[in-house]
């Protein structure tokens, strides 16, 4: 019973990390408008700032998954929190172009271990039957950690300097860090599977070859085509999180303030709303297919597409809504089981190692977008740029409906550990 309720604890501690690890990152594109008179910058710099976040933090993903399989989880969680919050303030002192790419690039590579790390916490307090809920509560945080970044930045940056946010998302996220010390503890590796449904991947055996266990992360072949379609979905959402509050601001004609609270609240409210009902969902369909949490992923990719597009091209205010409230609802549905499809595929003690190298990918991906918006909208306009990224959506939709059917037929069965 206190097993029970200690492992629904952890997920309420992990959400708080999560909530500042998305506040802190998301802070800075609602001040774009305002570092761009300041600064002096093009909007194609402004991408660099953004996207420099994104190398770095793609590039040590692999790196800090392994480490992640290796060494004491809730000790990467709450030295990552602590660095990226104290990188956070330091953003604030920024006074030059190349002072703000590399405090951002800084602040992704401690960010980069907290996925990795906590969502194999995770699914060794969570099991079959309830991983897809937990996962879905912590990634709730996300979108509420996107909404005050984008909102409070937008606000405090119209009335107090862009500054002041990245001293309060730092000063507490550092404050959470030090009180978690004492609260979270570290699971045995495995725990979770080594009874009931869930036994079946033997003992575990962490192999000490670097290379052997990212080819054994890869024995699977749905695990190539599930970072391939969250490259793509990584892709589109970037697009959204780093151009949104300016095109609402050019646009429509919002203030500041609004344009950070409008750009972010109604697409992660609705995430909100999404991800609870995907999580939901998955774990009853995860009961009767192995594809079950993959069938809800690509409902939300499909069910996005024209919500996708009508919010780049409408003239309509209640329109824009309509398609910002309708893709959040979507991308929760898939954003949902992001990580659960992937453990359904992927044997424990590699899971960490897993976790990094698709969040590393996706995320090389997804950096592409901020620079490659910005360069279309020259040319053909942001919203124009906004609603091209649908199509984005159908080819990976396509593609995981391809993979399921081609590769998580029942018979298929998740790598055994040798």
């Amino acid at each position: 019973m206190v097993l029970s309720r200690y492992k629904w604890f952890v997920v309420g501690m992990l959400w708080f990390v999560c909530f500042f690890n998305y506040a802190d990152r998301q802070a800075i594109y609602s001040v774009f408008p305002l570092l761009k008179s300041q600064m002096h910058l093009d909007n194609s710099q402004l991408a660099i700032v953004g996207s420099s976040f994104m190398w770095v933090y793609a590039l040590s993903g692999p790196f800090a998954g392994m480490i992640g399989d290796r060494l004491q989880r809730k000790t990467l969680i709450i030295g990552g929190l602590i660095f990226w919050s104290l990188v956070t303030v330091a953003t604030a002192f920024s006074t030059t172009y190349w002072q703000l790419v590399l405090f951002r690039a800084l602040e992704g590579l401690g960010e980069a271990f907290y996925f990795p790390a906590s969502m194999s916490l995770v699914s060794d307090y969570h099991g079959r039957d309830t991983r897809s809920r937990a996962m879905a509560i912590h990634q709730s945080s996300v979108y509420a950690g996107t909404i005050a970044g984008g909102a409070v930045a937008g606000h405090l940056g119209q009335y107090y300097g862009w500054r002041s946010s990245f001293y309060l998302f730092g000063g507490l996220g550092t404050l959470l860090g030090i009180i978690l010390l004492t609260l979270l503890k570290e699971p045995a590796r495995g725990q979770s599977e080594q009874s009931g449904d869930d036994a079946g991947h033997g003992a575990l055996r962490l192999n000490k070859d670097l290379f052997a266990t990212i080819r054994r992360t890869f024995e699977h072949r749905m695990v190539p085509v599930l970072i391939s379609v969250f490259v793509g979905a990584n892709f589109v959402a970037m697009i959204f999180l780093t151009w949104m509050p300016t095109f609402l601001l050019e646009k429509f004609h919002m203030s500041l303030s609004m344009a950070g609270l409008s750009g972010t609240a109604y697409i992660q409210i609705a995430s909100v709303l999404g991800v609870m009902t995907g999580g939901f969902l998955a774990d009853r369909f995860a009961r009767r297919s192995r594809a079950g949490r993959m069938w809800t992923q690509s409902l939300g990719l499909l069910l996005g597409i024209p919500f996708i597009f009508l919010a780049g091209w409408t003239l309509s205010v209640p329109l824009l809504v309509l398609g910002m409230t309708g893709f959040g609802f979507s991308k929760g549905l898939y954003d949902a089981n992001i990580w659960a499809s992937l453990y359904d595929v992927v044997t424990p003690e590699n899971r960490a190692t897993a976790l990094g190298l698709m969040n590393s990918i996706g995320w090389l991906g997804g950096s592409v977008a901020p620079l490659a918006v910005a360069r279309a909208a020259e040319s053909y306009g942001m919203g124009v740029a906004i609603s091209a990224s649908s199509v984005v959506y159908l080819v990976v939709g396509l593609l995981l409906i391809f993979g399921i059917r081609s590769f998580m037929k029942p018979a298929a069965t998740v790598p055994a550990a040798s």
